[in-house]
């Protein structure tokens, strides 16, 4: 399967979000800053906070992430991808100016760092089919995986969800092939966060 194919209609949805919302939750495609905030506190539970880390952000959007960690008084050195040109431009206006920030749109330029995280990445599948979807999360937790020295963080929306409210363009996985998966193919301390009020899970994999 031809992988590098698939983001491009991903792209032209998130770019048309931001164009559309602006540097806004609804601009990367959640429903307010409030389920925005509580994914974050999701995924930096892969985190030691106590002291100083560098972390990727796989699908940076405009850079939220790094407010809410300033805001939050982490010290961090960070790094943040998005295929979208218009999320990263977005993403460069409002952080101008913090050395210890960067955002690219050329994965290449990405680094080794203590942790990453990727918010949101897999919801999206428009035509794709489950199968095609799914082996395309799977490939990309690989890429994900080779980014982290101390371990990665990732969330799904689920197949738990009601289903009068799923959309036929967005992916539902099944949050214990995910977590049978991550124990098999990385180091196996992992953890499956599924006790939070939003249609999804989170899955934490520490080195």
């Amino acid at each position: 399967m031809r992988f590098n194919k698939i983001p491009d209609g991903v792209r032209q949805y998130y770019s048309g979000k931001i164009e559309t919302y602006g540097a806004t939750p609804r601009g990367v495609d959640w429903n307010s800053l409030e389920s925005q905030e509580l994914r974050f506190e999701q995924l930096l539970k892969i985190c030691d906070r106590t002291t100083a880390f560098s972390i990727n952000d796989y699908g940076c959007g405009y850079g939220a992430l790094v407010k809410y960690m300033t805001d939050r008084g982490y010290t961090f050195q960070y790094r943040g991808f998005d295929i979208s040109d218009q999320m990263i431009a977005k993403a460069r206006e409002l952080h101008r100016g913090l050395e210890h920030c960067k955002f690219f749109t050329d994965e290449s330029l990405l680094t080794m760092a203590d942790y990453t995280v990727a918010s949101g990445i897999f919801n999206v599948k428009l035509q794709m089919s489950d199968e095609e979807w799914r082996n395309y999360v799977l490939y990309t937790l690989e890429k994900i995986a080779k980014l982290s020295e101390r371990g990665f963080a990732f969330n799904v929306l689920t197949k738990y969800s009601d289903r009068h409210l799923m959309r036929p363009d967005l992916y539902y996985a099944d949050p214990l092939f995910l977590f049978d998966y991550c124990k098999r193919h990385f180091p196996r301390f992992v953890s499956l966060l599924h006790d939070y009020p939003l249609y999804e899970f989170t899955i934490l994999v520490r080195k």
